[in-house]
């Protein structure tokens, strides 16, 4: 691994990467650490091993898949949770292969700052795994594109969240938010000027009763409550 000195003078990010089958857990760490932006401090197969890792190296972010040992279950998730309010300066993007809204609103409940949700696909696109790395180490929120496009289908959605009032363009908006996506980036993929999404995201904003938040966090915000509602429609 290269040196910690020598990564933090080049900009890398300093991570730890969890993933119980060895195979895959090397594969990860090699390909993060080819994009010459990624220091992989340690890497680990359990959830106890983690939590050490995180105490000793104390990265910037931490990719874990979602079932490790013992119970392969959602131990990555819980991690997150815990690593999260004992180092809040880490974030953390859990890996699953499941597209399920039940287990990203189990991650968010809490809060989505610094958290991101990928399927293990996204694995495969080195810059979109790299950019979900710098996002979440910056306090931002990144769930997978293809699990918000699922979201965003479905219609049934609780009359108190303010979401059924949101204009075709203002769901647009609000899955690329989702995604991690800036204000610019989200106009270059939707083909809109930068003040056409600067305005649907303030209506979303105010339709969903976030009009008080600072920006991050009334991005932050306008996905849990989507989230949130899913996963009560479907409960």
């Amino acid at each position: 691994m290269p040196d910690h000195d020598e990564a933090l003078a080049e900009g890398r990010l300093r991570v730890v990467v969890a993933e119980d089958d060895l195979l895959t857990r090397e594969g990860v760490c090699r390909l993060l650490e080819s994009s010459g932006e990624i220091d992989v401090v340690a890497a680990v197969g359990d959830a106890e091993a983690l939590s050490a890792a995180v105490s000793e190296h104390r990265p910037a972010v931490v990719l874990t898949d979602i079932r490790m040992p013992p119970a392969h279950h959602t131990e990555g998730i819980a991690a997150a949770k815990e690593i999260r309010r004992t180092y809040p300066g880490t974030g953390v993007v859990v890996l699953s292969q499941h597209a399920d809204p039940a287990y990203v609103v189990d991650l968010l409940v809490d809060g989505a700052a610094g958290l991101g949700y990928l399927l293990k696909e996204r694995v495969a696109d080195r810059a979109e795994l790299v950019h979900a790395l710098r996002e979440t180490s910056r306090g931002g929120s990144v769930v997978d594109p293809v699990l918000v496009d699922t979201l965003v289908r479905r219609r049934r959605l609780t009359a108190k969240s303010g979401l059924e009032s949101l204009t075709p363009r203002e769901l647009d908006v609000l899955r690329q938010m989702a995604a991690g996506l800036s204000n610019t980036a989200i106009a270059r993929s939707l083909s809109l000027s930068e003040s056409s999404v600067e305005k649907a995201s303030n209506t979303l904003f105010a339709k969903l009763g976030l009009t008080n938040e600072p920006t991050v966090h009334r991005r932050v915000s306008a996905v849990v409550t989507y989230l949130r509602s899913v996963g009560q429609s479907n409960s």
